[in-house]
């Protein structure tokens, strides 16, 4: 079983963590047996499974629906969920409040919110009940609007200092690992080497302490913009195509379904039920 304390072993060891999104229970399943460390399942559901042009549209309720779902599903896997936009932004309080619908009705392990020195007062206040916390640095989705588009984050000498303070910051507050997403792979692995705390990137370079994926992106599902940083390992998508194009085509001429695929009655019994009918 992933804990909080494993993943940190894991840093220690140089055993690179592996991460991956999920949002159902059957897909949950497989990538829990395939033996990944942790998954997470990400406020970019809004994009890829409720077709939202970013995260903002998420909901608390979006959140803990999705999330038991994959705890369902994950017997060893770490789970993380994402906090919502709005969520944890509004007051430490509500920050705790909503944390705690996560872990109690959703059935997280953690829970990963965005931001650097102006979360860490909710950072702090969320573990103190005993729930851990995954900060999140970077190109921060929910930011979105503020940064102007999706864009690469710490290019520039004033953003880079800052993005390394943060994530001082953000370790001092509780937080137990780190999502750096969209930053130069130099920048991620300077603050990996000066954090206790894991490091998983998303576009931040090979030498933070993991990888996470959104499970579309590496299995060849996501139409449209594909981000540079996200590699197809399987391309899924054709092969679901050429699936369902085989069965429309086996419909259609009458092939599907054949007999092992029908069940039988005894003749006698629809001999009677001619006569009767």
């Amino acid at each position: 079983m992933n804990t909080v304390s494993t993943l940190l072993q894991q840093k220690q060891s140089g055993d690179k963590i592996t991460m991956l999104t999920a949002y159902d229970y059957t897909t949950a399943k497989i990538i829990d047996e395939c033996g990944v460390n942790s998954i997470l399942v990400g406020d970019s559901l809004g994009m890829v499974m409720l077709g939202y042009e970013n995260t903002l549209p998420v909901t608390m309720e979006d959140m803990i629906h999705h999330t038991k779902a994959v705890s369902r599903a994950a017997k060893n896997a770490f789970v993380v969920a994402d906090m919502p936009f709005m969520s944890y932004q509004v007051s430490v309080q509500e920050a705790v409040k909503n944390a705690g619908r996560l872990i109690q009705e959703g059935g997280a392990n953690a829970v990963k919110l965005e931001g650097g020195a102006e979360v860490c007062d909710r950072i702090t206040a969320i573990v103190k009940t005993s729930i851990p916390v995954v900060a999140h640095l970077g190109l921060t989705p929910q930011s979105v609007n503020a940064f102007g588009g999706f864009k690469v984050q710490g290019k520039n000498l004033a953003h880079a200092k800052k993005l390394i303070q943060d994530a001082l910051n953000i370790q001092e507050a509780g937080a137990c690992a780190v999502v750096l997403e969209g930053i130069p792979a130099k920048l991620a692995e300077i603050i990996t080497e000066k954090l206790i705390i894991p490091t998983i990137g998303i576009g931040a370079g090979n030498g933070c302490d993991g990888q996470v994926l959104v499970y579309q992106d590496m299995l060849g599902l996501t139409t449209g913009h594909i981000p540079k940083f996200a590699k197809c390992f399987a391309d899924v998508g054709n092969l679901m195509r050429q699936g369902i194009q085989n069965y429309i085509t086996e419909t259609k001429s009458k092939s599907f379904p054949s007999q092992e695929h029908i069940y039988h009655i005894d003749d006698e019994i629809m001999n009677q039920l001619k006569e009767n009918f």
